[in-house]
Order: structure tokens, then sequence, then C-alpha cells
């Protein structure tokens, strides 16, 4: 079970069904228990805080504790001279809240303030009122949630800290004026405030709030400001107002040299739009690109492209730096492939982009930036490679080695970190980073080892090593095999136990965190924490990294000792185990944290799934494809995995007409199950003669529905889907629950626009009675599609009863997704029985939902409905949601979504008579939709209804019923009703 107590007393069910718990005095009963769950509260002190003024005697508390266990079960015990209650702490709301804040705020203080957001968001959604509130009047219990309404406020302030580095300075500033208004004496509030208007260019209101605050606190308190807010003061004073500045990756060390070639680079960047950092591994091009970066005013997306090892991902890459989702609540892109959704997202957008590490995908590089920057006029892009993009207005600095004088002052700052109060005779520092050709990786290593060698050895050593010889200047290839040999010095200086897990680790993508770090590499804590001070590898943020020179060389040791593919098979197997863990948590309360879990190891998802296809591990591609779509789908990154799941499709399909196995036990071209694979799965049909292995039927029908949500993916979803509704209709026979609730609900979406959509309308309504609680929030929803019953005019009440009764299902199990969707539609329901004021705040609760799942489509998507739903009553305000909403589907490309906010742009123009701009805008919009997408509906039919009403307006009427009768052809009479067109548009749409 699981408890709350901050706000009323609740418990409900796993299934998320709630537990009558009784009158007043049992609930402050379990309260009382749940402030500190599995400790012993004495039966006196229970008795007296449920009755202050006369004393419960003690057979009467009995008599409420008997009563309580009959509604909780077994979980409330005696012992001693008291009670206690046995749950663990984080099936406490407070107790959960706590932890969850504490993370959050030790996150805030790595850095790492994406997740720290996340952290604290979960953390403060558990509060539904005052803490404690069934035992408001209790003294003792006064302490406790006194305590809990301070770490409140704190996590609060701990969030905003993380949004204002994140640059969200606009959004968390009304929120901060009523925070310091409840709490006026509060310094902190106000200083994030100021610092909030500051970052937005409200100088001057950031000074009027340290004003009024150093009023209040001499006024009510006597006292000075405290020392910091004085310095933030004097800081406001001394700055000038800027554009807030996307940090680039924070750098654990300092920077040293090049700050003339700093500013030469950012001067070039003022005239050229793409600039080309190029040079030798390890020459420091990177970390050049992180100092231009920071000091470049205006916005910064820094793109780190080491990780990716396929070409035809960069465009997924790029979304997701971006912040961008690939595709909506809805799941469908609109046919819109990732380089046109960047487009759209960056053709109005003052942006650097930076580009690293492009050398291994140099060709779809120099194609992608060439197409961007060519669409993209206020774009400007700095690239750092081991070689030139190669394109027409490409400008190329040379980044070399440090000079000498920089050289020393590097090896000293580094190995002044190694080992305290480091001193060295210069001539001998000098005659090392000659050695090491002055390259800044080569000297940051040699200076790490300092930690065990003294500088004479570690001088003997290099020259022993490397035989360097007093010459001149080498060539970049020469220079290139130095490196190669102070990595590789590097690398025999470690013990086997070491060098094991250093090469094993070249499996991640993207770092890996202490836990898949030790589970993959096999090793132990210690290992991994001496490869960081010998600078094999980094820890930032709670993740392990290696740098990608350092990878190169142990990429090739891996391939040397023979355990590629036992490595990537140990990677593949913990990645699974993942997922699977995750996918329940992605369906309940906790689904924030989880995807953020997740989202920290896509880049090794992604890779885990590539190896496992290329290798034509079938049942291990499936098992993972299968266990992360929830996430894929809920983050709207599906179409990130759609590329690889069509080529398993692909190569599945050469089974479609007989058995993968050779006869040998194993099977033709590949292992079928792979690395998780108990050697009784063979790929000779699985259940309704489907071409997947046995078993993973379910998993070939996820794989299906992601191929699907990718540009590409209609041959592959015309060829499997009959197979697919096959082996998801075996798996969910009705009585018994598979394994993946959300496909079914997916399974539904995707048929929407199919010949046959009921077949897969009835799948889904079959499982009314499934024991999975998520599945019967699912039913609930596809049910309020179901035709209208007789008696049911419109079939509109019955479907707001499913909506309704979906989205509390979905509630109770603190699923936001499924219940943003379920409230989007009960939303257009009362918007089309005319009740405005319930469906604007309908669309303003999946709103605040959407917006913590980090959509900007969907987002988009609801203020154009809100803006629908406030059109007739107030058109500035539909205006301004309209306006809004073009700007977010802009900002993430989303041409669909912005064609829904041009129509209602376009009905406002008409609306104010203003016939050329109404006529103009749905006109752009009927160019951004795809009419083969479902949820262009919608929208289609409201442009060509407008474009009727401007026709109607000039006279002219027989184009009017041409465009009229052109609507009626897009959509079904059923839909027309819910689409709010006016009655005489309906008539003339119907043929009436």
């Amino acid at each position: 079970m699981r408890f709350a107590i901050l706000g009323e007393t609740r418990a409900w069910r796993e299934d998320g069904s709630g537990v009558a718990l009784g009158g007043p005095a049992r609930r402050a009963l379990l309260a009382l228990l749940l402030v500190q769950p599995g400790e012993v509260v004495p039966a006196d002190r229970l008795a007296e805080e449920l009755d202050p003024d006369r004393a419960l005697s003690a057979h009467a508390l009995q008599s409420q504790v008997s009563r309580l266990r009959t509604a909780l079960g077994p979980l409330i015990e005696r012992s001693g001279a008291g009670y206690r209650i046995l749950v663990e702490p984080d099936d406490v709301d407070a107790c959960r809240f706590e932890r969850l804040a504490r993370e959050g705020r030790a996150a805030l203080r790595d850095g790492d303030a994406r997740r720290a957001v996340t952290l604290l968001g979960e953390a403060l959604e558990l509060w539904q009122g005052p803490a404690l509130a069934d035992l408001a009047g209790s003294r003792t219990v006064q302490a406790a949630a006194v305590r809990l309404e301070e770490r409140r406020l704190e996590a609060i302030e701990d969030r905003v800290e993380a949004e204002l580095r994140l640059g969200e300075h606009r959004g968390v500033v009304p929120g901060l004026r009523e925070l310091v208004g409840r709490h006026p004496l509060r310094e902190r509030p106000a200083g994030l405030l100021m610092r909030a208007l500051f970052a937005g260019g409200g100088q001057a209101e950031a000074l009027v709030v340290f004003e009024e605050t150093r009023r209040r606190l001499a006024d009510e308190l006597g006292a000075d400001p405290s020392a910091e807010l004085v310095a933030l003061h004097r800081e406001l004073l001394r700055a000038d107002p800027s554009p807030p500045v996307a940090a680039p990756p924070a750098q654990l060390t300092s920077f040293v040299g090049r700050t003339d070639e700093v500013a030469e680079v950012a001067g070039l960047l003022r005239t050229a739009r793409l600039v080309t950092l190029a040079g030798p591994g390890g020459v420091g091009k990177t970390r050049l690109s992180v100092e231009i970066a920071a000091g470049t005013d205006g916005e910064v997306c820094f793109v780190e492209l080491a990780a990716l090892r396929d070409g035809g991902d960069l465009p997924q890459a790029l979304l997701g730096a971006l912040g961008l989702r690939e595709n909506g609540l809805q799941m469908g892109t609109g046919g819109q492939r990732a380089v046109d959704r960047l487009i759209g997202a960056l053709s109005d957008r003052v942006l650097l982009l930076v580009l690293d590490n492009c050398e291994h995908v140099v060709e779809e590089a120099a194609t992608l930036a060439a197409r961007l920057l060519a669409t993209c006029p206020r774009l400007r892009v700095l690239a750092t490679s081991r070689e030139p993009l190669g394109i027409i207005g490409e400008h190329i600095h040379q980044v070399r080695p440090l000079d000498g004088d920089a050289a020393v002052r590097l090896f000293t700052d580094r190995a002044r970190a190694a080992r305290r109060g480091f001193t060295a005779d210069p001539e001998v520092v000098r005659r090392i980073c000659a050695a090491l050709d002055d390259l800044p990786l080569a000297i940051e290593l040699a200076a790490a080892r300092l930690r065990t060698l003294d500088i004479d050895d570690l001088a003997g050593r290099l020259d022993d090593r490397l035989g360097v010889a007093a010459r001149g200047s080498r060539t970049a290839d020469e220079r290139h095999r130095t490196l190669r040999s102070v990595v590789a010095w590097s690398w025999d200086l470690l013990p086997e136990q070491e060098q094991r897990a250093a090469r094993r680790f070249t499996v991640f993508a993207g770092g890996a965190t202490a836990e898949s770090a030790l589970r993959v590499c096999g090793t132990a804590g210690e290992t991994l924490e001496s490869l960081v001070d010998k600078s094999l590898l980094e820890l930032a943020g709670g993740r392990y990294r290696m740098l990608e020179t350092i990878r190169a060389y142990a990429a090739e040791r891996l391939d040397e000792a023979g355990e590629r593919e036992s490595a990537s098979r140990a990677h593949a197997r913990h990645l699974l185990e993942l997922v699977r863990t995750a996918d329940p948590h992605l369906r309940r309360t906790e689904q924030l944290e989880w995807l953020a879990v997740l989202a920290a190891e896509h880049a090794n998802l992604l890779a885990a799934v590539r190896r496992s296809v290329e290798a034509r591990e079938v049942g291990t591609a499936l098992e993972l494809l299968a266990a992360a779509s929830a996430y894929l789908w809920i983050k709207g990154a599906s179409a990130s995995v759609a590329p690889q799941a069509i080529a398993l499709l692909d190569a599945i399909g050469d089974a479609a007409h007989g058995p993968l196995d050779d006869g040998t036990g194993g099977a033709a071209g590949g292992a079928v199950g792979g690395p998780l694979d108990d050697g009784t799965r063979r790929a000779k049909g699985g259940p309704g003669g489907g071409p997947y292995p046995d078993g993973l039927g379910e998993e070939y029908a996820a794989c299906v529905l992601l191929a699907a949500s990718g540009p590409d993916g209609g041959a592959a979803w015309r060829r499997h889907r009959a197979a697919a509704g096959r082996a998801l209709a075996a798996a969910w026979p009705g009585d018994r629950p598979g394994r993946y609730p959300m496909a079914l609900l997916v399974w539904l979406m995707r048929n929407a626009g199919e010949p046959d959509p009921y077949e897969a309308f009835a799948l889904v309504s079959a499982q009314r009675d499934c024991p999975e609680p998520w599945v019967r929030a699912a039913v609930q929803y596809v049910l309020g599609f179901a035709p209208p019953a007789p008696a049911d005019e419109g079939g509109v009440a019955a479907a707001e009863r499913d909506f309704a009764a979906s989205v509390e299902g979905f509630r109770a199990l603190g699923d936001r997704w499924g219940t943003a969707l379920a409230l989007d539609t009960l939303a257009g329901l009362a918007g089309a029985r005319g009740d405005r004021k319930a469906a604007i705040a309908l669309t303003d609760e999946a709103l605040a939902l959407t917006e913590r799942l980090g959509s900007l489509e969907d987002s988009s998507d609801l203020l154009v409905n809100r803006g629908d739903h406030l059109v007739g009553d107030d058109p500035a305000a539909a205006r301004a949601d309209y306006e809004r909403a073009a700007r977010l589907a802009r900002r993430a490309g989303g041409a669909t979504y912005l064609a829904a906010a041009l129509r209602g742009l376009a009905d406002i123009a008409l609306l104010e008579r203003d016939l050329a701009e109404a006529e103009r805008l749905y006109g752009e919009a009927l160019e951004r939709l795809d009419p083969h997408w479902v949820k262009s509906v919608g929208t289609r039919v409201r442009t060509l209804a407008g474009l009727g009403r401007v026709a109607e307006e000039r006279g002219d009427h027989a184009t009017a019923l041409a465009r009229y009768r052109e609507a009626a052809a897009v959509t079904s009479p059923d839909v027309l009703p819910i689409l709010g067109l006016p009655e005489r548009v309906m008539r003339a749409v119907s043929g009436r």
C-alpha cells in the first residue's frame, strides 16, 4: 500500500484504488503512526493526541486500532506499550518527499540542474495540502509539520534555483512573486526573484525588489539584509542587462593559455556563420570550443557527437540537444523528418550551434550543417573536427599545440592538482612538454602520473618510452602518433584489472553511472576511482565518461583481447534489465523520476539496440525495443529507434516463409535470441504463424509500432501490420494481461486511419476486466470513441463518462502522459457541448502535465485548443494563446502544430474582417499540414471551412460551397459536431 500525510491522510492499494479509512479519529491515528513509519508510538500518547480533552481509554483506542486494521490488513502491530505500522518509508509520501528533495538538492550541488528540476518537481507534486492536516490541533506533531513545511519551502527554492540555471527565468517570475508575498522576510526567494528579473532584462525591477526587502527587514526585524543579498545587489548595480546564455558543459579544471585564440575565433564568428576548429586528437579543440561558447552573447546549443555511432542519427541527436521531442501525445510525426523539424525549430532562432567531434560523421555533419545554414539565416555553427567539413562558406581555424610557456603552465597546474605543493625545475617540465609535442591531452595524462611518480622518474620514463629527440616541429600525423604513444604509455602502466575495466568501458555511449560501469565492466569501485585518478576516466554529475582519444585506443585493446562480443552482450543485458525495471514505474507516480533515469541512458539504449540488430541477435533486439517502448512513446522519442526497428523487421522478414533455424541448434546468420536466449527460442513462427521468434510475439508487435513512428516506416507497417495484430491479440486474449500495456493504446492510435480500425478497437476494449489498472484506464479512454448507443444522442454523454473515468484512472496511478491524453479529449467534448469554462479548466490541467513532460508540441496543441474555447468570449486571450502556440511550434519544428496555430490566428483575422490576412494564414496552414496524418484532420476541416467563410464574406458563394464540400470529404459526419463549426457551415459541409 501507499500512504499520504501531506494533506488529508489517505491510503491506496497498488492498483490505485483508494482505501476507506473511516472518520477523523482513524485518519488521525493512521497519521500519527505514519509520521515515523516502523517506529513504536506509545499507546498513551496516541490516546492523548486523539482525545486531548479527556484521555481515550485503552479499550477505545484498541477499538480504533482494530477498525483501522480491518481497512489496512495486518500492517499495524502491537509492540510493547504501543503500536507501529510496518511499511517502507518510501511508501509514505512525506518520507518519499524528503528523499527526493535531498536527491534534488544534491543534483543541484553537483551542477546537474535538469535532474534537480525533475527530482524536486516530483517531490513537490506529492503535496496535496498542509502537512498532517488531520492532526492540526496536535501539539506534539506540530514540530514534524513545521519541519516538513520548511523542507517544502526549501525544495521550492531549490527547484527555482535549478530552473534559473537552465535559463527558465521568465517562467519562474510569477511563482517567485507569490512566494515573496507569502514570506516577505525570507531572503532567498527575494534573491531568486532579483536574479530572474535581471535575466529577463528587468534590472530596475530587480533593484526595486531589493529595496522593498531591505525596508521590510529594517521595519519588522530591525535587521539589515544578509551579506549574500547585499553582494547580489552590488552585482546587479555593476552589471549590464543582457540576455541569458545557455551554459556550455561545465569544466572541472582551469583553462590555461589560448586567451588570444578565444578572442580571435569569437571575432571570426561575428562575421562568419560556419567556423571549424580543426586539428589532431588531443590538441584541445573541444575545450577551446567550450570557452568560446561560454563567452558568446545569446543562446548556445552544445552537441557532443563523440558517442554517436551512425551519422544517420545526427538529426535526432540535434533534436535531443535542443530539448525537442520527436512526436507528441498522439504519437504522430505527421510524416515530418527530423531534418525538417530542425529547420522549423531553427528558422527564426538566433543561436550558436556547437557540433563537437564531427570527424567520425563528417559527411553527415557537413550535409546537415550546409542545409541548416542555408535555411536558417540567424544560425551560426562552430564545429570541431580532425578534418574540415569541406562546405562552401566554411572558415577553418587550425588548432595547434600550446606554445612552450602555456604548456609549462598547464603541466604545472595539473601537477599541483595531482600532488599538493608540487614544484619542479621549469627546464625539466619544459623538456617533458616538448617530448609530448605540447599537446594538452598528453600533458594532462602525464601530469596525472605524478600521483605515483616523481618528476625525474616521469621525465626518464618519457625519454625511454617515446625516444623523443630534440627535433623541430613535427607534422600533424607525427603528433598524432606521439599522442597515441602517450596513451599507450599510460595504458601500459595500468594493472591488468584496470586495463580490463577501461577497455570494457568503451561499449558505453554517453557515459555510465557507477552501478552500470561496475556491472558491465565486471570490476570494483576502487578500480573505477583509480582510473579517474589516472585521467583515463572522468567523473562529473554522477556519471563516468571517457575522452574519445582514450576510447579509440581502449576500443582497439578490447578487440585485441577478444572481449567485444562479451562486453557488448553485458551492456545489452544491463540495459535490458534497466528498462524492464523502469517500465512499470513509467505508468505510476514516479514517472518523471524514471523518465529522467532512462533519458540519461538514451545513447546507451540506442547503442545496445544498434549492436543487437547488426549482430542479428533478433531476440535481444526485440526485447530491448519492447521494454523501452513506453519510455520512447512518453518521451516522444520513438522515431530515434525507428531505423533500427525497420532494419530488424527486414531481418525478421527473411523468415516470413520459413524458420531461421539452420538445423544446427543456432540461427542462420546470427543468434535468434542473442545473449539472453536460453536455447529454447527459435524463430520458427510465433502464434498465428508470425515470423518472429517463439514467445516474442508481443515484442514483435511493439517493434512494428516503433518502426511505423519514423517517416520511412510506412512500408514496414504495411508489410507487418497484419502479423503484428495477430501477435498482439494472442498476447492480450482478454482473460490475462500481456507484458507491454502501452502497446495496446498505441496500436489503436496507429490503426485509427486504417480501413478496419474497429479490429483494433475491439482488441483494446476486450481488456476492460484486465487486472492491470493502467490497462483499465486505457480501455476507458478507448471506449470513449465507441459508436454511440441509440439512446445517447451523439454519444457525447457516454463518451464524457468514459473519458472522465480514464482521467481518474490515470490520475490515481500518477501517469501524467495518460492523464493529459484523456484530459485533452474530455476538454474537446466539453467545448462541443458549449461548456467553455470546463473545457478551459481541463485544458489548463493537461497543459500543466505536458509542460512537466517537456513537450513543446503538445503544449502548442493544447494552447490552440484553449484558444478555440476562448475565441467566442475573449478573442484577445485566444489570439495570445494562438501566438504562443505558434512560437512553441516553431521552436519545436512541428509543422502540423504550427499549422493549427496559424489556423487559429486566421480565425481571429476573419473575426476582425481582415479577409486578406485570414486567407493568407489559412493558405499557409494548408501548406504545412500533412493530409495523411489523423492528427491533421480537425485542423484541415477548420481551415477549409475558414476559407469557405472568407469566400462567403466576399460574396463568392460557389467557391464557398466548394470549400465546404472539400471539408466534408476530409472527415465523417460524426466528427463534425466536435469541431464546433457554426450550424450553417455544418449544413453546408454535410450537404443539407
